[in-house]
């Protein structure tokens, strides 16, 4: 799927880094594509809870910086450093990780969110909104 996307959606980066630990293949397949280096630049907490599934948004929120440390040696960097993190598990939570790459001195953040294509569809156990045919 890395791979996939890369040709897809290309960027100009230094490199390519998983957000843990759901984007590491797609990561890894990105950067042997892309020609990018790869590298582990987060952190994730494993005794943490799961923060997509908190009752409210300020809890996921709070969950996050609690579950994902960025390493500053492999995020800060020169000032045309960029960053280019793949796979989401749940969008609400993207800008706080977002800005704790920020802060830990990452200058720009390439979004890429890798999902596997969508072949047969079963609609009673989905909640995705099918495109007409």
């Amino acid at each position: 799927m890395g791979m996939a996307l890369a040709a897809e959606a290309p960027v100009e980066a230094d490199l390519v880094m998983p957000v843990p630990d759901t984007g590491a293949p797609a990561a890894a397949g990105f950067a042997e594509q892309s020609g990018l280096p790869y590298r582990e630049g987060m952190v994730r907490n494993r005794y943490s809870g799961r923060t997509f599934i908190q009752p409210s948004q300020g809890m996921r929120q709070r969950g996050v910086t609690v579950k994902l440390s960025p390493l500053r040696e492999v995020v800060a960097g020169q000032a045309a450093d960029r960053r280019l993190t793949t796979s989401i598990v749940r969008g609400n939570t993207t800008r706080q990780i977002v800005a704790l790459l920020r802060k830990a001195g990452a200058t720009e953040v390439h979004l890429r969110i890798s999902s596997p294509p969508i072949h047969h569809p079963v609609s009673t156990a989905s909640t995705r909104k099918s495109r007409p045919s």
